[in-house]
């Protein structure tokens, strides 16, 4: 089926589906969410498919979604294994508040929310304890009864992201490894992405309001993100624009315009070649699924 699920939590800061089984048949899903999610495999092989890319699924394997990022999970029927795996899908608006005293973690729930991830599938090892974290999230909310739940619950998904900081995204963050002042450097120029990046990119200026050169700021930001600014900064026109493609009935040059004063031909091709699929195959998608 395909599918873009609401994140409708009630009155939970998250979704946890906890190692839910599927036996004796073939599981195939293609959906996106409005959150993050989180899937860990315990049992099964197949493969999932993010980002145009097709990788291996098998236990032990973590999948990290983006919101609105489309992907398709194919699990096939085995009469003798289960499909066993957990979902943890939160709001990330929800949890940035409480990471308002850790920097270096509100750093990396943002690029986990809306920035440009150089990996999203993951094979953890034995020794992992992501499996131990997702048990006791869902042995404790047993005990929470019917209330909001907004501070246990987002201890709970701060200690699952600082573990995913420091031992799934090693590679990625770079930041600690970082003097104090290159770490300030970074946050201000992604505060300054996130407030300009659907206008017109001018390298000059960001250079100017980070009070570096632009030499400084090219080389800082490639350092730290693995990309180009102007990469990632079409990464976040195009997640922005997966969201109103998805949530409204703006025609499709509107949007353009509204995610990076694009014009509606470069637009379309940028967005292709991100998804695999043109702006209006996207939307299409959404619309076939609410019908159904």
């Amino acid at each position: 089926m395909n599918r873009i699920q609401p994140l409708d939590l009630g009155a939970q800061p998250f979704f946890l589906s906890y190692r839910t089984e599927t036996k004796g048949e073939h599981w195939r899903m293609h959906h996106a969410h409005q959150g993050c999610e989180l899937l860990y495999v315990y049992e099964g092989a197949g493969s999932i498919t993010v980002e145009n890319k097709t990788y291996p699924l098998r236990p032990g394997t973590l999948i990290c979604f983006q919101p609105y990022q489309l992907h398709k999970v194919e699990v096939p029927s085995s009469e003798d294994g289960s499909y066993i795996r957990t979902n943890l899908t939160f709001d990330p608006r929800f949890i940035e508040s409480y990471t308002e005293p850790f920097p270096k973690l509100r750093s990396f729930l943002r690029r986990l929310w809306k920035g440009l991830l150089a990996q999203q599938v993951f094979g953890l090892g034995s020794d992992s304890r992501l499996p131990e974290l997702l048990a006791e999230l869902d042995r404790s909310r047993r005990q929470w009864g019917e209330g909001p739940q907004d501070e246990e619950g987002a201890l709970f998904l701060l200690a699952i992201l600082r573990h995913l900081q420091l031992y799934v995204f090693p590679a990625e963050d770079a930041s600690p490894s970082m003097p104090e002042k290159a770490s300030g450097h970074i946050e201000h120029m992604m505060d300054w992405i996130e407030t300009h990046y659907r206008e017109p990119f001018d390298l000059s200026r960001m250079a100017e309001d980070c009070h570096l050169s632009p030499y400084h700021v090219s080389h800082l930001f490639k350092r730290y993100a693995g990309v180009t600014i102007t990469g990632y900064i079409a990464a976040r026109r195009i997640r922005e624009a997966c969201a109103l493609l998805a949530k409204t009935d703006k025609q499709i040059g509107d949007i353009g315009r509204e995610v990076g004063s694009l014009g509606t031909p470069y637009f379309c091709q940028m967005f292709k070649n991100h998804k695999g699929v043109t702006p209006q195959a996207y939307r299409s998608m959404v619309r076939r699924a609410y019908e159904g």
